[in-house]
Formats: structure tokens, sequence, C-alpha cells
């Protein structure tokens, strides 16, 4: 059975795979046109043809590249004349140890792609759709931004800022942008790998729903954020966890 189209569009960065690609996914499914983005032109090309051709494309590039984001939005304006729909996936994290020890050059690189890049995506598709006929934007922040992330510290500060943004964000381009964050935990992600590969029953047993988080579980998040059912909410993180900080203070 054909999906219906829903007129909507949306630009979704970092979605080659992992969350990116399970929102597209989710996105895709109700019936939504998708704009992908990433840095490998082949992994995006092979991404956008699952998707559909006629429901996706994808453009290659570094998410805080300006030139980038400019041509992101550009091209979604070209293929399907508009953009309802914002996600900000994209994200690094290369560095682990102490934030006593931190390379502050790496630090900037996490901040210009996790936080920058999100600014510039938005300023972009506020400017070049959404101040005139409203849609929304959905943050990918972390749980590591609401808490101690030893260890992954820069990430988790970067993480912070998103959520703060959506805070900002979502003042500022109300009524008729809503503006809102996701928080999830550990995700079976190539880029979460180190956080449980080979230990995964280990992780999963500290976690109240028992198992690790999948794309698909953030892809049902978003679609929600970005559908009329969530209409009445703008400005809020939406903590995605499998239950792990019901453990918060136990031991």
């Amino acid at each position: 059975m054909a999906v219906q189209d829903s007129g909507k569009v949306a630009l979704i960065t970092g979605a080659s795979r992992g969350i990116g690609y399970g929102i597209a996914e989710a996105l895709v499914a109700r019936g939504d046109r998708v704009c992908i983005t990433g840095r490998n032109e082949d992994a995006l090309a092979e991404a956008a043809e699952r998707l559909g051709a006629d429901r996706a494309i994808g453009v290659a590039g570094k998410a805080h590249d300006e030139a980038h984001q400019a041509e992101a939005v550009e091209r979604t304006m070209e293929a399907f004349g508009r953009v309802d729909h914002l996600v900000n996936n994209a994200g690094t994290n290369p560095v682990f140890g102490p934030i006593a020890e931190l390379d502050l050059n790496v630090a900037r690189k996490v901040f210009d792609t996790n936080v920058l890049s999100a600014l510039g995506f938005a300023q972009r598709t506020w400017a070049a759709w959404q101040k005139e006929h409203g849609g929304t934007i959905v943050n990918i922040a972390s749980v590591a931004g609401l808490s101690a992330s030893p260890f992954i510290g820069a990430y988790g500060i970067s993480k912070a800022a998103m959520v703060n943004l959506t805070l900002q964000l979502a003042h500022e381009l109300s009524p008729g942008v809503r503006v809102n964050a996701i928080a999830p935990a550990v995700v079976k992600t190539k880029f979460a790998a180190a956080l449980y590969e080979g230990r995964e029953e280990e992780v999963a047993r500290g976690y109240p729903m028992g198992r690790l988080g999948t794309p698909e579980d953030i892809g049902g998040a978003a679609a929600f954020l970005t559908s009329g059912d969530s209409g009445w909410i703008t400005g809020q993180t939406l903590v995605v966890d499998g239950g792990i900080f019901l453990n918060a203070g136990v031991g």
C-alpha cells in the first residue's frame, strides 16, 4: 500500500546512518519527503536510494561548513519547494578523556559541529521557508548534556548547549516555529559503539527497560515532535533513555 504524501518536507543532518537515518525513515514512512546530509557521498547516496528516489535527496558535506549549510537548504528548496522540518542530528565526539586535559582545538571542533552547525542550519531554514510559513526544528541533544558525563565532557557540554539553543530558538521563533530537543541515552549505532560494543548485555542491564535504544526509538520521538500531535509543545527536551535516569542516586 502506497504511503499518502503528507506534502511536508524535512531536512535532516547527519542522516546517512544511525539516528539520523532512523528519523528519515520515520518521516518518509508517514509521507514526508526528505533531504539528508552527511560527510560520505557514497554512503549518503545509498541511504537516499533506500529511502526512495522519489522521496529523498542527499547533499554531502561537513555540517559546520557554512557553504554546505547553504547548499543543503538551497537544494531542498529546489527539489521540493519547501522545508517544513529541520532535524539537527549531525554530531561528533572525537575525544575520550578527562576534561582537565582537553585540547581546546578539539573542543572548538566539537562545538563547531555539534552546536554552531545547528544554529547555522536553523538560521538558513528560517530565512528560506519557516519565517513566512512556519514549521518545526528538532535538535538531537543527549543525556550527556543533562548530567556529568565522565570522559566525554566536551561532548556533554556541547549537548547542554544544544538544550539551551533549543530554548533560545523556541522563544525567538515562536509562534510560527516550534523548537524542541531529544536527549537519547545510549542508542545502538556505529557512533556510540565504544559505549557498549562487546558488553551490550552488561550495559543493557543498567536500563530499567532492559535494552539499549535503537534509531527507530528516536525516529518515533522525532516524528511526534514534528507532527500536529505535538502542536502545543515547544522549548522542551524529551528524554528518551530507556529509564536510565530512574537509577540516578541508586547505589
